[in-house]
This record gives structure tokens, sequence and C-alpha cells, in this order.
């Protein structure tokens, strides 16, 4: 079975951001629903772990960034209390739209979510104990500078938390993961209304950089005490590191 190419262009293009935006944008509506099918649920636990590692406690602040329809933003304000703050941004508007009424519904009114470049953060350094990026980073045009900013942002002794998925390397979870993700989820994709979007998911993990290359790319950004956690047999990389000062 043949696998169809993304038609979004490469991201070193110019147009890549604004492509990825619209596509996002276009997604919303599907999002949640495909993330449980394609994880079987467990993308809620992953993101629990993930904020466990952000290590917050009452009355802290934190940011998510790219983060979509809010789950990891609303995940982190259980650990921040009524008294800490939340902010969730993002640069598609309708995935937004869906963080704020699930905020809403929750009774979440230490998040709020806003639209924001991932790339050229609208924040003062310093202003985050924590910062955060759920299943966001490999959509970045540019990766480094998009961990230099999260790190910019981190009060000293904040913590960054990157969850994302990988490769796995050996059989046979190599070969599980190359038919699910190079072949059944542009299904998936297709049956939801858009299988561009869900062909581009396994070709932007594919160009993403490996576990260990992402630590040496968080160690080049001067964050300190980088360790990452693997999950579900090497899918899963939850990734964390300090700003010392």
């Amino acid at each position: 079975m043949a696998t169809t190419k993304s038609h979004l262009p490469a991201r070193e293009s110019p147009e890549f951001g604004s492509e990825v935006q619209t596509m996002f944008d276009r997604i919303a509506g599907v999002y949640d629903l495909m993330n449980t099918a394609m994880t079987a649920g467990m993308h809620h636990r992953w993101r629990e772990r993930a904020a466990d590692r952000a290590e917050l406690a009452p009355g802290d602040a934190a940011v998510d960034v790219c983060c979509g329809t809010g789950d990891l933003a609303l995940e982190l304000a259980g650990r921040v209390g009524p008294g800490g703050t939340v902010v969730g941004c993002d640069f598609s508007e309708a995935m937004l739209e869906r963080a704020r009424r699930k905020a809403t519904e929750r009774g979440a009114d230490q998040v709020r979510f806003e639209w924001a470049d991932a790339l050229a953060l609208p924040y003062e350094d310093r202003s985050f104990d924590a910062a955060t990026v759920g299943f966001g980073a490999r959509n970045l045009a540019d990766l480094e500078r998009g961990v230099a900013e999260l790190a910019r942002v981190l009060k000293p002794g904040g913590r960054l938390v990157i969850l994302e998925i990988t490769q796995p390397r050996d059989p046979p979870l190599s070969v599980f993961y190359s038919l699910w993700f190079d072949r059944l989820v542009p299904l998936l994709g297709a049956l939801a209304g858009d299988r561009d979007a869900y062909t581009y998911l396994p070709r932007s993990v594919k160009r993403f950089p490996s576990p260990e290359g992402l630590a040496q790319l968080m160690a080049a950004a001067g964050l300190e005490r980088i360790r990452y956690l693997m999950l579900a047999g090497g899918i899963i990389a939850i990734h964390s590191g300090l700003r010392s000062g």
C-alpha cells in the first residue's frame, strides 16, 4: 500500500508555517477524536506524565506552547491550583476556540488561551516556572529557535518539558510503528476527511531529532540536568531540563 505524500511545503520554505497553521485550523474539529483513535486514548496519560515532569507547585506560573485544544494546559492547571496561572498559546485560532470551551466547561479560571507565535513568544524573559510543548515541537519551522524561546521565558530553576512522538528503533515495535503511522494513520485521516494532514504526521516525526539529538539541542539552549523518559515501548519521549540562570 503506497503512502500518499503530504502537499505541505518543505520545512525550509517560507510558506511552511502558514500552511501548517491552515492545516491545524482545518482539522481542529476532528483533532481530539483522531488523537484518541491513534493512541487508543493513551495520549491523556502521556500528558499527565509530562505535567508531572514540570514539577509545578500551587501558585506557580506555566506556559504551554503549541497548546492545541488545551489538554496539557488544563493538566498543568491542576498542578498550580486556583492561585496559579497557566497560559496556553497556539497559532491556530480554531484550536484555541476549542481549548477555551474546555476551560469554561471545567471551570478552569486560572487558564487563559491566546494566539502566539512559538518562534517569537510575546512574554517577558524569566516569566514562568515551567514551559511545556505537547506534540507540537515537530511542527516548528525552526526547532532550535523555538527551544531557545522556551528557555528564554523560564525563570532561573524553571523547567522545560517537551512531549513528542519518536521512532522506535528495534523490531518488532519498529515494524508495527511503520505499519501504523505510515499506512494506517493516513487512512484514518482520510476517513476523518483530511488524509493530507495525517500523511504529514508520520513525515514530521521522521524528520524530528532523535531523543539524544533533542537533548543536545536543549543543552545548546542553555538548559541543564536534561533527561528523557521513553514510554509506549519507545514511541513517546518526554524530555525535561532546567534553566540554571
